[in-house]
């Protein structure tokens, strides 16, 4: 299969040639070689790369979740490298320090996310191209819809590089956010937590459907990419998105287990399998295991587990709890699974077990299903709750789809 950034190059480049371009990437932006797309563009001799704009994480990737990133100027590359994740909102001097409480605030805002109109000075186009991880908790594509909002007002095109849906473009979960009550930079618009939609085709339905004014865009597809794939399908070489991503198997888990940032649990950050480790230094890892197997949730098995985060929730305590192992990712319901996780720990553990309301609806898109839990609905009512959403976003996005 090719991706969007090699079937641009095997192209004439009309989107492109002679105009100056701005970038919105970061080391994900590789073609199936692993050579940088920043590195393709400046090489070409007809194409102008003038400025470089860096997500969440920034363009090098080294920043942690909801860490302020700042405007520089690479002196490598002779570039000015904008921030779209905190320009123009100052950190408080202590953010490393209570790095969780602050992502809970910081993340969801819309301040200091948006391509400020001094941004595209130099601009005559603006590209995106990064790789999603097929949840909707996710910020990049928030920063590629604020992106082309602006491209829209200063009458520049948008170029959506497209790139694949790691965890499958067919399977979708979770409930439809609420909008605008429950929008958020970790969740703008009406789409379920697991959407089944690529960069380009998400691109597709925020402009059909969701931008105040429409970007005049274009989305260069990949070639040989179908709906059932996950990632090892596509032959392609990983690189982490971001750097607690850093496998396929971390993509699988996450769009249930990012849930638990809204809670006091360990999502296993600061360790080398974020995502898949969870637990809290109060959780018996043997009894818990044990129990959650006993639920037999399909396509996963939980391993008794124990394990010291280096940083983030529990800095240097140790933690018991579980690590998941999908077994069979077809049947893997991460949604389900992760609601079923916290009912199980809030029936053990009770009042131990704090849910930070704001911040876990933001994640869910509603404050729906945390009331369900608290109610004391069992998981299969929670989950049979989002069908018709489900199935009405399944008939919206028929429209915008690329691949069959």
């Amino acid at each position: 299969m090719k991706l969007g950034v090699d079937v641009l190059f095997e192209s004439p480049l009309e989107l492109l040639r002679g105009k100056r371009i701005g970038l919105i990437t970061n080391p994900t932006g590789v073609d199936a070689s692993l050579r940088s797309v920043i590195e393709r563009f400046r090489s070409h001799p007809q194409l102008r790369l003038t400025a470089l704009y860096g997500p969440e994480h920034g363009v090098r990737g080294n920043a942690q979740a909801g860490e302020y990133v700042p405007f520089y100027f690479d002196e490598q590359l002779r570039l000015p490298v904008f921030s779209l994740y905190g320009q123009s909102q100052k950190p408080p001097a202590d953010m490393l320090t209570r790095i969780d409480e602050y992502m809970r605030t910081f993340d969801t805002q819309h301040t200091g996310k948006r391509v400020e109109r001094e941004m595209l000075q130099a601009v005559e186009v603006m590209v995106f191209d990064l790789q999603d991880v097929g949840t909707r908790v996710y910020t990049y594509v928030a920063t590629m819809a604020y992106a082309m909002q602006a491209a829209a007002e200063a009458g520049i095109p948008f170029v959506v590089l497209d790139r694949p849906n790691p965890i499958n473009g067919l399977t979708m979960e979770g409930p439809i956010l609420e909008y605008p009550q429950h929008s958020s930079f970790i969740g703008l618009y009406p789409v379920p937590l697991r959407h089944g939609l690529t960069a380009g085709e998400l691109a597709r339905l925020f402009n059909g459907r969701f931008l105040p004014r429409p970007a005049d865009l274009t989305v260069v597809p990949m070639e040989g990419w179908r709906r059932e794939n996950w990632y090892d399908a596509t032959g392609l070489p990983w690189v982490l998105p971001s750097p607690n991503l850093p496998t396929p198997d971390t993509a699988a888990v996450y769009p249930g287990q990012v849930i638990l940032e809204g809670t006091n649990l360990s999502e296993g950050r600061g360790t080398t399998r974020p995502f898949e480790l969870f637990g809290a230094p109060w959780i018996d890892g043997y009894v818990l295991a044990r129990e959650l197997n006993a639920l037999a949730q399909p396509g996963v098995t939980f391993r008794e587990a124990w394990f010291t985060p280096t940083f983030s929730k529990f800095t240097g305590e140790r933690c018991g709890g579980c690590q998941l192992h999908v077994v069979d990712r077809g049947a893997f319901r991460p949604v389900a699974t992760t609601l079923a996780v916290l009912q199980m720990i809030r029936r053990r553990y009770g009042e131990k077990l704090e849910l930070h309301a704001d911040y876990f609806d933001k994640v869910m898109g509603t404050s729906t299903v945390r009331v369900a839990m608290e109610r004391g609905d069992t998981v299969g009512q929670i989950v049979a709750g989002f069908g018709a959403g489900l199935a009405e976003f399944a008939r919206v996005r028929e429209a915008f789809l690329l691949y069959p």
